[in-house]
């Protein structure tokens, strides 16, 4: 571990189980279901849950995950696909104005549900029943305001409609620090779920009332496209780095956006190079800028676009971005940006060492800012990340799914279990993902002192004319790094130095020792909290 570098928060050890969640009260449903009995995945479950209770600008059951899985008694690894498709009438004709952030016909279908189920089937060791006790409680007795919720909901309150409007404000403005935020019907949709499984929130009584919801106020979303509506399980990707695997959840997700920024930061020369120094941050930014090329090129529902992904990680395809860096001048490339970091990522690692890398959310901060009639339930606003222009790999088509920002990783060192980390923030996420795991395993930060270091962010350009979010092709720096900002500037790099990113910047993380303890650590720019025992 780095000997010179302090943290604020103390780094959490335990050598049985460890949970680290953006919200206390998620890490605890965690900890209670492996203190339990429960294995990583049932824990995972538990936390699913109740995050998309408390933190319901987030996450929840009107939105999606991924996660990514590792079974210790088989050493293997696999994935989750828990997102969903556009609805069938959400064509490009059906959107003559271009896409609507927010509003009901921002909403696709919510893919979360079938994802959590699935993990059930396949992993999960407790009755599906037990796993929502936390969730439910949450919602029926309310949750604590923070001052991150009062900020979120401070900052969204004039996109906020109707139902949404009138249970998360108060008389117009967020609730006052400690104030309960009560969710009766999401209480009563949760218990439903509990009781009936995923099949009746996609192919009964509960589909039916969120379609007829969602219907009622000229959304998409129908009946059927619930029913068709299922969850995937896939192969992670992966890439060598610095004698570790790192593994990433596959497209729709853009993980393989990280595995090449890091794949061409390899073939750099590196060779005295300083932890946060100009040089590596300027290497880092310009391998970011390469990869974000090919994530548009690239990034799609791979069910219908045949993505090349042995190329695109292949160390000749690294080695072609990392010939046209230059160590002494920033490049101009533009790409399309998707803008906000309104998203939950989380992990766990149970006593056999299994453990999960999950990410999931709506999108934007309460996604749709619409809930599907008497459910409870909040819709996302994915709907806004498809593009409309002819012939790019993401353009709209009914059935399908989007390309996401969201991605999972997990690291292993001949072949064990060596951590997991991830964070919210879109298309921040691969880029501090990236800072984290280079300050973790090329210079021995511990799991809090890689959180709690100061960051940096690079947008491109956007150009697309039907596209609601764009870059601006500036560099920004957390005030931590200010001392870095004339060299990078000597380079040709537009830099803004700002205060801690609290949006797109809420890493959680968990390192396995060889002797079995966790290390469990959380980033204290959001509300997030780490536990082990």
């Amino acid at each position: 571990m780095h000997p010179t570098l302090r943290s604020h928060r103390p780094l959490i050890m335990g050598r049985r189980g460890a949970v680290a969640t953006n919200h206390p009260v998620a890490t605890q449903a965690g900890l209670d279901v492996l203190r339990h009995g429960g294995n990583a995945v049932d824990a995972t479950i538990a936390v699913s849950l109740t995050l998309g209770v408390v933190e319901p600008h987030m996450s929840g059951l009107g939105g999606d995950g991924f996660w990514q899985v590792w079974d210790a008694s088989k050493q293997v690894g696999t994935c989750i696909n828990g997102t969903g498709a556009a609805p069938a009438a959400a064509t490009p004709e059906a959107y003559p104005e271009g896409i609507p952030v927010y509003g009901p016909r921002s909403a696709s279908v919510p893919g979360l549900v079938a994802g959590l189920a699935l993990l059930h089937q396949r992993f999960g060791t407790l009755p599906w029943a037990r796993l929502f006790g936390h969730a439910v409680e949450a919602a029926r007795d309310g949750f604590a305001a923070t001052h991150a919720w009062r900020h979120f909901a401070g900052e969204q309150q004039t996109r906020l409609l109707g139902e949404t409007r009138t249970l998360f404000l108060a008389d117009g403005a967020p609730a006052p620090l400690g104030g309960l935020i009560v969710q009766p019907a999401l209480a009563a949709t949760l218990e439903e779920i509990a009781r009936d499984g995923a099949e009746g929130f996609y192919r009964g009584r509960l589909a039916r009332r969120i379609a007829a919801g969602t219907q009622g106020m000229r959304g998409l979303i129908a009946e059927d496209d619930l029913g068709a509506s299922t969850a995937e399980e896939q192969p992670p990707i992966a890439i060598p780095f610095r004698g570790f695997e790192v593994r990433q959840t596959p497209p729709n997700s853009t993980g393989f956006t990280m595995l090449q920024l890091l794949r061409i930061l390899d073939r750099c020369d590196l060779t005295g190079i300083g932890w946060n120094s100009p040089e590596l941050i300027h290497l880092m930014v310009e391998a970011k800028k390469r990869a974000f090329l090919d994530r548009e090129r690239w990034g799609a529902d791979p069910r219908h676009l045949d993505i090349p992904l042995d190329r695109l990680l292949s160390a000749g395809h690294a080695a072609e971005h990392a010939r046209q860096i230059r160590p002494d001048a920033a490049a101009d490339l533009p790409v399309r940006e998707m803008a906000g970091g309104d998203t939950t990522y989380f992990c766990v690692v149970d006593e056999a060492g299994n453990a999960v890398s999950a990410i999931q959310s709506l999108n934007s901060a309460f996604g749709s800012g619409v809930i599907a009639g008497d459910t409870g339930v909040l819709l996302n606003n994915r709907m806004a990340y498809w593009h409309l222009e002819t012939g790019h790999a993401n353009r709209l088509v009914p059935g399908q799914r989007v390309r996401h920002t969201m991605n999972a990783p997990m690291i292993l060192k001949d072949g064990a279990l060596w951590g997991v980390l991830g964070t919210p923030g879109a298309d921040n996420q691969v880029q501090v993902n990236a800072q984290v795991l280079v300050a973790m395993t090329m210079f021995g930060l511990d799991p809090q002192q890689a959180l709690e270091a100061p960051r940096w962010t690079s947008s491109q350009p956007g150009q697309a004319a039907n596209y609601p979010h764009g870059g601006d092709a500036v560099l920004t720096l957390e005030e931590g790094l200010a001392g870095a900002a004339p060299v990078l500037e000597g380079l040709g790099h537009q830099v803004k130095v700002v205060p801690p990113l609290e949006g797109p910047c809420s890493v959680e993380a968990i390192r396995v020792l060889e002797n079995g303890v966790r290390m469990a650590a959380s980033d204290p720019r959001r509300d997030g909290w780490a536990g082990a025992y």
